[in-house]
């Protein structure tokens, strides 16, 4: 009961991307930028898909979902970060980490997920034109979002109740910027092997199913596309996916790169430095390559500030 009362009165120390003092005025203000930029970006999306009725289909209601993921996603690290460069402290409490960790996963999951539902959808509309209207209705787009939205709680309740289990001792420094589940858990001093098993195992099947549905989504994509015989059709057909897949390898490569990097070199200082590209950078970009590449995003913006 004394060890259990003693994790929950505990701190954590984000030790963050640098601990030189003249580099944190730099960072502050780059990351204040980035995150402006993206919670900026992503809701004049979401703003100009509400605004314009052609916009209320399938398509971009899915993009509407993943660019309020995206503004949650940055909302639950960068303003805890900049509040910690402001006060020049670097601490954050038991519960705030437990909440970020929680957070962070269910959105990140929520973006995994529907990137595979987009996928899908792009399947039908270029696979089975005729019908696309027929199978992606209302209900089952609804279903879809829904299904994302359950299974990504469900994860990231699931690893924070197994991090819940574990007991702190005495080192208290995690070498992140926010608290990322697999250097929280091995903080702990209580046994982590179940932990490790349920963390890589969710991560492996909710990684392993999303990954094979884009893949296969694409495969069929690709195999429609090469049998149509006008070069203009086969360019049409591209078109209209290719904000998706620029999307998904900016997302999953960088996810990626990052975990592969960091089980190669096993650095924690660059793995927290790398984690940047997917956690702040793709987040930030996704307005710019559905806006820049998107005719009806460009229409639908320009009525907005009309």
């Amino acid at each position: 009961m004394e060890q259990r009362n003693q994790t929950r009165v505990s701190e954590f120390i984000l030790l963050g991307l640098s601990g030189e003092a003249k580099l944190q005025t730099l960072v502050f203000c780059l990351f204040l930028s980035m995150y402006l930029v993206t919670f900026i970006g992503n809701a004049l999306i979401i703003l100009a898909i509400i605004t314009d009725s052609h916009l209320h289909t399938p398509m971009y209601l899915l993009l509407s979902n993943l660019s309020f993921s995206d503004i949650c996603f940055t909302s639950t690290t960068i303003p805890k970060m900049l509040v910690n460069i402001q006060t020049q402290s670097k601490a954050i409490t038991y519960e705030g980490c437990i909440t970020q960790m929680y957070l962070y996963m269910l959105f990140g999951g929520f973006n995994t997920i529907v990137l595979t539902v987009m996928a899908y959808d792009r399947f039908v509309a270029i696979c089975h034109p005729l019908h696309y209207v027929v199978i992606m209705n209302p209900r089952l787009c609804g279903i879809l979002l829904l299904a994302s939205w359950v299974l990504s709680v469900l994860d990231s309740l699931l690893q924070g109740l197994m991090t819940l289990r574990l007991s702190f001792c005495t080192k208290m420094e995690i070498p992140h910027f926010f608290c990322e589940l697999n250097q929280m858990v091995h903080l702990a001093c209580s046994d982590t092997f179940l932990n490790d098993l349920v963390m890589n195992f969710a991560a492996g099947l909710l990684g392993f199913i999303s990954l094979t549905g884009i893949l296969f989504s694409y495969y069929r994509i690709i195999t429609s596309v090469l049998r149509i015989s006008s070069t203009g059709g086969k360019y049409k057909a591209f078109s209209t996916c290719g904000s998706h897949i620029s999307v998904v390898f900016l997302f999953y490569g960088t996810g990626l790169g990052v975990y592969l990097g960091s089980t190669a070199t096993q650095n924690l200082k660059a793995s927290a430095i790398a984690s940047v590209t997917y956690t702040v950078v793709t987040p930030m970009l996704n307005p710019f390559i559905y806006s820049l590449k998107n005719k009806d995003i460009k229409q639908a913006l320009k009525k907005l500030f009309s």
